[in-house]
């Protein structure tokens, strides 16, 4: 790699560049955001570091495995395409498999191509057109509920959590967030423990 330009951070023993990043990631975190769409270096500060150190593509270690880290848009664009199938996806790690089950992001070949024409449909121009007056319902009732709230400060993070939900509940289900809460805060802490686990050492052997 290193002959063809390709850079990046020391490799640390068993935990590769996880310590590192998971610290960057607690830092960036640990401070208020100021008013800014340039989000990146907040939500994803390590590889925003990388890119600055060592450019578009780099070699990052994620515990004892290596990882090539391309951000360049024309290499994005020829992985993406796979036209000679040379770029497999990689098997998913154990708990984002429990969250996400067999789907698009985790699964491949022919089982692929066939979740894909189903997902195909649900965002067709005209099927997203259909689902706009749910979402404008669902926009409206958090408006009017925001109305009681008026000269207040608030967690706006919450009521946008709860607005997609509703969103989600409507347009694909047909029901609404309080029919789901349950399975909604199940899946939020789900998504949780996967992010404290994101960072940790997986060695091959163990598991």
């Amino acid at each position: 790699m290193n002959s063809q330009g390709i850079r990046g951070p020391p490799y640390e023993f068993i935990h590769g560049n996880n310590k590192e990043a998971l610290q960057m990631q607690k830092e960036a975190s640990s401070k208020p955001m100021a008013l800014t769409h340039d989000i990146f270096p907040r939500v994803m500060p390590y590889d925003y570091s990388c890119i600055k150190k060592y450019g578009k593509n780099y070699l990052s270690w994620n515990g004892v495995r290596a990882q090539l880290v391309i951000t360049d848009p024309e290499l994005v664009k020829e992985v993406l395409k796979n036209s000679e199938k040379a770029f497999s996806k990689p098997k998913p790690l154990y708990f984002f498999k429990k969250l996400l089950g067999d789907t698009i992001p985790t699964i491949n070949s022919e089982k692929w191509a066939r979740h894909r024409k189903l997902a195909n449909h649900a965002f067709h121009g005209e099927s997203l057109k259909n689902m706009i007056p749910a979402m404008i319902a669902s926009v409206g009732t958090m408006l009017e509920k925001w109305k009681d709230k008026e000269g207040k400060e608030m967690e706006v993070f919450q009521e946008f959590r709860f607005l997609t939900s509703e969103v989600i509940s409507r347009t694909a289900f047909g029901s609404s967030y309080l029919e789901g809460e349950k399975i909604f805060d199940m899946l939020t802490k789900l998504t949780l423990i996967i992010g404290r686990n994101f960072y940790k050492a997986n060695i091959p052997i163990i598991g």
